[in-house]
């Protein structure tokens, strides 16, 4: 037979001496039945057998269709096909259409979904019923049997997630006086999402809930995470610290639960928990030291700033490439001299680009802030430039200038055993040539050449960008260009930092 003598549609064969229609009706057979079983094994999730299920398809896919066809289709025998058809039509999922022959018809197919559904959240449902029914009568004649033992168990070890946390709602439902928590920022939100409803319980009979939350790193979205749960959801006293602090928690002085691990999530972590009063203690004691050391969060956004910011500042490591966004001048000075100042008294050589002010009067801003200048530029340790001598020069900016210029000072950096090399950047004369398109491509750029290990900071007057055409779309771009931007300066000092990443 050959391929012109075989209809697809009508399934009409003509005699012919080429095999190749036997072929294509072959592979066509076999890819159905193919992703006839690959449909039918997902019905079958749905409380189908998979022969139940290749029946309901084949017949959804024929419209109307007698027994025979339906056996055909679904490769299931007549036999089969005729007490299945019985129990399809029980569930509503096919009807049986009166003629001669007699044909059935399927419910479409998004109909069918959601009869299954409903038919398994039945069945659940009086499963369920079922088991709360035998609980109760269990716990009705339920006498427990207890051995004596001359040993009481005062530790147990908790793995797996499941098993943890259902130890600790137990112990949360059961408190009378006390909850004290130290938490990490990654697993405070976590905690309050498993276990709100049993805290706002507790908060309700007057219980003291205390949380000390080791934020290692200064992000202010955490702080606005805390206010809402604090405002809306929990009367809860919180505190921060960051000193490094396994997770625990110790409920009514008696008993504890102890992380094995720094880890911030709970993951397969195991979990000791225990009820000796020696240890309990002790954990309660180490508690109440750090609670006195910790700080109160309302004032994190003003007194603790300037620790915050050098927290910040000390954390950048060789190939951070970041961006601050200021509003004053007071308040760049702050960021930017902390970070040369820190730079330096590490050993490292330190650039500075300015580009608002002068090199004597960013000099002149140095001395002031308690940088000794001439000292530093004696040894090669700083540099400070303008914008005309690194970023626009001759009235031009060519990028691959600028960072042959940047590969050179880190060269010579080293040349003289300096420790490493960093740079502070003022970008406003990027604004001030309207060169923001140049900007941006540099930013990309200059970001693919902190592979090497150098730091950098590249300060940006938020009023310049907010002023910028598509300010949004340039911000996004110099975001993902930075990985890590810091907002500083809501007055002429500090006023507060926030710091937002990628």
């Amino acid at each position: 037979m050959c391929l012109q003598c075989y209809d697809l549609e009508d399934k009409v064969l003509s005699a012919c001496d080429c095999n190749i229609t036997v072929t294509v009706i072959f592979l066509i057979e076999v890819i159905d039945l193919r992703y006839l079983e690959e449909n039918a094994e997902i019905l079958s999730d749905f409380g189908l057998t998979p022969n139940q299920a290749k029946v309901y398809l084949a017949t959804a896919r024929q419209g109307l269709a007698s027994v025979g066809q339906i056996s055909k289709v679904a490769k299931v025998r007549r036999e089969d096909v005729y007490r299945i058809m019985p129990k399809l039509e029980k569930m509503g999922l096919v009807e049986r259409i009166l003629s001669k022959p007699t044909k059935m018809r399927a419910l479409p197919v998004e109909e069918a979904f959601h009869v299954l559904i409903e038919r398994e959240q039945e069945i659940a449902n009086e499963r369920m019923s079922t088991l709360m029914a035998k609980k109760d009568a269990f716990l009705k004649h339920y006498k427990p049997f207890r051995m004596e033992t001359k040993e009481e168990v005062h530790f147990s070890m908790i793995s797996g997630r499941e098993g943890i946390m259902t130890k600790e709602l137990a112990m949360l439902k059961r408190v009378k006086n006390a909850i004290s928590i130290v938490t990490s920022r990654e697993k405070f939100a976590q905690f309050f999402s498993n276990y709100d409803e049993a805290l706002q319980k507790a908060a309700n009979k007057g219980i003291q809930i205390r949380m000390i939350l080791n934020v290692t790193e200064h992000d202010d979205s955490i702080l606005r995470t805390i206010k809402e749960y604090e405002s809306a959801r929990v009367p809860i006293h919180l505190k921060y610290t960051d000193q490094r602090s396994t997770h625990y928690m110790i409920v009514d002085y008696n008993q504890a639960l102890v992380s094995t691990s720094a880890e911030p999530t709970i993951r397969e972590t195991a979990y000791l928990w225990t009820d000796d009063n020696s240890l309990v203690g002790l954990l309660q004691k180490s508690f109440e030291g750090l609670w006195h050391a910790s700080v109160e969060l309302k004032i994190i956004e003003t007194e603790a700033v300037a620790e915050k910011l050098i927290h910040v500042l000390k954390d950048l490591r060789p190939t951070n490439h970041t961006i601050i966004m200021y509003e004053t001048p007071e308040a760049k000075y702050t960021v930017l001299f902390n970070y040369v100042k820190l730079g330096l008294e590490n050993g490292e050589a330190v650039a500075y680009i300015g580009s608002e002010e002068s090199p004597s009067q960013i000099r002149d801003a140095m001395k002031r802030f308690g940088i000794d200048v001439e000292k530093y530029e004696e040894t090669g340790a700083l540099r400070v430039l303008e914008c005309n001598d690194f970023y626009i020069i001759d009235g031009k900016f060519d990028a691959a200038i600028t960072i042959n210029l940047l590969n050179k000072m880190y060269d010579e950096a080293l040349t003289k055993g300096f420790k490493g090399f960093r740079i502070a950047g003022e970008m406003a004369c990027f604004f001030e040539h309207k060169l923001t398109k140049e900007l941006v491509e540099y930013e990309r750029a200059v970001h693919r050449v902190f592979d090497i290990p150098i730091i950098g900071v590249c300060a940006y007057d938020a009023n310049m960008v907010i002023k910028a055409s598509n300010p949004m779309d340039l911000y996004n771009e110099l975001l993902k260009a930075h990985g890590t931007v810091l907002f500083s300066g809501l007055s002429k000092k500090l006023g507060k930092i926030e710091i937002r990443k990628a």
